[in-house]
């Protein structure tokens, strides 16, 4: 029988409540915490306290401080990589980020969602899915991304906007549902 790590792990629905669950996000917040807190100026601390965070990260990575995630090591993130104040990654699935993106201000990326009969809501489960962006993704301020998204290479997505459905690259999308405004010349 699999344990709700392993549940959550292979995308399966789990108990968010499990102890050794309970733990992972515990030590991920410690974590982030460090993080949020250490100078602007410590570089090398930063990056060290990312590595441990992460499931994987490049060398050339900038996350401005507030931060937060629930395990932290679904997070994989390619180089050159930039995220601004106050982003939230839920990583209940992996979140792969790959080479030179740029995340906005107070985007979400949900990588978890939950049952909509609310009985099984009230059991505390989980239903993990990966959410996978592409390289070269510009991704503006305020954004949501929910779980089961794919996000092609060169893809910007405006300021606000809830994405809901996976897009092809080389395209702006924007709204709430997020829809394709335009494609992108490569």
């Amino acid at each position: 029988m699999k344990t709700e790590k392993e549940k959550m792990m292979s995308e399966e629905p789990f108990a968010t409540n499990d102890s050794e669950l309970m733990n992972d996000k515990k030590n991920a917040r410690i974590l982030a915490e460090k993080y949020n807190h250490s100078s602007e100026d410590d570089l090398v601390l930063r990056k060290t306290i990312l590595q441990q965070l992460f499931g994987k990260c490049g060398e050339k990575i900038l996350i401005k401080p507030p931060f937060h995630c629930d395990y932290g090591y679904q997070i994989f993130v390619g180089e050159n990589f930039f995220a601004n104040f106050d982003c939230v990654f839920l990583d209940a699935a992996p979140i792969i980020i790959g080479d030179n993106c740029m995340i906005g201000p107070k985007t979400c990326i949900y990588a978890i969602s939950h049952p909509l009969d609310a009985q099984e809501r009230q059991k505390n489960i989980g239903l993990p899915g990966k959410v996978t962006i592409g390289n070269n993704v510009w991704i503006g301020g305020g954004v949501t991304i929910l779980p089961d998204i794919t996000l092609g290479d060169n893809i910007v997505v405006g300021a606000g906007s809830v994405v809901t459905k996976s897009f092809p690259p080389n395209v702006v999308i924007a709204g709430n549902p997020a829809r394709i405004i335009k494609k992108v010349v490569v």
